[in-house]
């Protein structure tokens, strides 16, 4: 089984940074994608940005030039770095990693998820 762990969530004021990290454990071969999910009260749940393993990254229009995704393949982990957060960032943020097994076989994986609050 793989198990992702997700940190760095909080309050902030709108203006402000928070950083996310997640980490991946347990049974993996290799990882091709990882990303961050976002889900508002009331709201279905949408991309916020993706890292392949080479490096490609996606971003939501909404975050693009705020928010940046990095990953550590050696490590199995990756962040999110956002800046100049506004209100309609608050959310509870999903890590997922979309990983290859020792099977060879590919399935989708989510963390338990954590709270942004963007508020004065």
């Amino acid at each position: 089984q793989v198990q992702l762990v997700e940190s760095g969530g909080g309050l902030v004021q709108p203006g402000g940074s928070l950083r996310l990290s997640c980490a991946a454990t347990g049974s993996i071969f290799s990882i091709t994608a990882m990303g961050w999910y976002r889900q508002a009260p009331g709201k279905q749940r949408e991309l916020v940005a993706t890292v392949t393993g080479g490096g490609t990254t996606n971003y939501a229009d909404s975050v693009k030039g705020r928010f940046t995704i990095s990953r550590d393949n050696a490590k199995n982990t990756v962040d999110l770095q956002m800046n100049s957060l506004k209100p309609d960032d608050t959310a509870v943020y999903y890590c997922t990693a979309k990983v290859v097994q020792y099977t060879k076989r590919t399935y989708d994986f989510w963390g338990q998820g954590t709270q942004v609050t963007v508020s004065s």
